[in-house]
């Protein structure tokens, strides 16, 4: 997420996480990390790092579960990667998601250029014919309505 203007070092304010540590989070399915790869007062980026532990997963459930099958070590929940990075943003993010931001209450309710980008989106591809997959219509039909203009590289 990159927030460009003469506000740009707020962005460690608004998201609770500040531009000169990374952090780090532990989760169910892995380790979350934010950092800033860039940090100027015209512009700062926050970056979200998730690195999923598939083991440590198997290992949790096993934990849980009394019998043990080949369909413990067996599974797809790996590589079901965009339900895994909402519950990250949730998790790291969820002060900045409920709107609140105790040291710079008029930013939090000021609209902001705002940029964020994700650097993989299988889904976001064009769609191969036949597939029945919604490609970059999707995208545009998820965020323009709530007034961001989407593009797909």
């Amino acid at each position: 997420m990159t927030l460009t203007g003469p506000d740009a070092p707020a962005l460690g304010f608004l998201l609770y996480k500040h531009p000169d540590r990374v952090q780090t989070f532990e989760l169910p399915v892995g380790r979350a990390t934010v950092f800033y790869p860039e940090s100027r007062p015209e512009r700062a980026t926050a970056a979200l790092l998730l690195e999923v532990d598939p083991i440590g997963m198997v290992k949790r459930r096993l934990r849980s579960q009394h019998g043990r099958s080949l369909t413990d070590y067996v599974t797809d929940r790996p590589y079901a990667a965009s339900s895994m990075l909402a519950v990250a943003l949730g998790r790291v993010f969820s002060t900045a998601l409920n709107g609140r931001c105790d040291s710079h209450p008029e930013l939090a309710a000021t609209a902001l250029p705002l940029e964020i980008r994700l650097p993989a989106g299988a889904r976001c591809a064009p769609a191969p014919a036949g597939t029945g997959w919604p490609g970059p219509e999707l995208v545009r039909a998820l965020f323009e309505p709530l007034g961001w203009s989407a593009s797909i590289t």
